[in-house]
């Protein structure tokens, strides 16, 4: 067996032999997103420093071959069949369960390693945690778990606001509880809770159109692809409404939103580079145990804050991983 062969989609499968790889010098990765080479920049470049780390260098070590969905989540299950048609030899997926699934679904041979921040375990990603079985494995990172401290932080910044709101895309198999935890993180600290949803850009534009008659006074957005790969039109719409706004992903901040709370995606994508270049090398997706990415970062806008008038609290600057002036 020719263990060079590879294939890097959010998942990882049996190593397989292939002609075209048979004939190359270089194992070809093959990686699947959901977004675009924009909104996925922070992850590929992780994914190459993971690569790095583990000796792998992109065009030296190996090729990869990149498919984007461009926020076209239907277009995933095509893009996965033209990778396993390269051939590829493992095939790394990053945007969710979504693009995970559709190279499950794709192939049951080649090894796949995953991003995400859903449980791969109810999905049916894994049959488990620290045995996956099968072709895939993977990392995923903390997200539904942070929604309580991204409110503490909304009330310690914003004190007086009665009303928080939560954009949600209700078609995530995790939304109930994602909603579940903000709620009671809402009425621990005596706030009113608005549930705003949304499943594409149309219901992202109908949802902040909805907050103004609501009054919300603080939003948060929860962890979800749909949101990322939409991510500036939902940071200009709370520029718009002047309505200071808490994100999941530091990219959010980077792009001119207020504040951010949650799982570095760089880290969690070296590791995924890591178990990539390990499958690479010999290893079997089924003899990996899904890692955990637990690196979690605050950055704070201090222009944005400006702009909406807010006065960020010195004990949250000097808690903040980044202060973007």
């Amino acid at each position: 067996m020719d263990r060079r062969t590879f294939v890097l989609a959010g998942g990882i499968a049996p190593l397989w032999i292939s002609p075209a790889l048979a004939q190359s010098s270089r194992p070809v990765v093959g990686l699947l997103a959901s977004g675009s080479p924009d909104t996925f920049a922070t992850v590929v470049t992780g994914f190459r420093e993971g690569l790095v780390a583990a000796g792998l260098t992109e065009g030296r070590d190996v090729a990869i071959e990149y498919r984007w969905a461009q926020g076209q989540f239907d277009r995933l299950p095509s893009l996965a069949a033209e990778l396993v048609q390269q051939p590829v030899g493992v095939i790394v997926t990053m945007g969710g369960n979504v693009a995970a699934l559709a190279a499950k679904r794709t192939t049951s041979t080649i090894p796949i390693v995953f991003l995400t921040a859903d449980d791969p375990v109810s999905s049916g990603l894994v049959d488990s945690l620290s045995r996956p079985g099968g072709n895939v494995t993977g990392v995923t990172w903390l997200a539904a778990e942070l929604g309580a401290k991204n409110l503490e932080l909304a009330s310690e910044l914003l004190p007086e606001a009665a009303t928080v709101g939560v954009l949600i895309n209700p078609n995530r198999p995790t939304a109930a509880a994602q909603l579940a935890n903000a709620e009671a993180a809402a009425k621990a600290i005596g706030k009113t809770l608005l549930a705003f949803k949304a499943g594409n850009r149309d219901d992202i534009e109908k949802a902040f159109a909805d907050m103004v008659p609501a009054r919300v006074d603080v939003l948060f957005v929860t962890v979800d692809p749909v949101f990322i790969v939409n991510r500036v039109q939902i940071i200009q719409a709370a520029a718009r409404l002047r309505l200071p706004t808490l994100y999941f992903q530091r990219e959010f901040v980077d792009l001119g939103g207020l504040l951010s709370y949650g799982a570095s995606a760089q880290d969690a994508s070296r590791l995924v580079g890591g178990y990539a270049a390990r499958i690479v090398k010999g290893a079997k997706p089924a003899d990996l145990p899904v890692q955990r990415s637990t690196r979690v970062e605050t950055i704070v806008n201090l222009r944005t804050a400006r702009a909406l008038g807010i006065a960020v609290p010195p004990t949250l600057l000097a808690r903040a991983d980044e202060v973007i002036e």
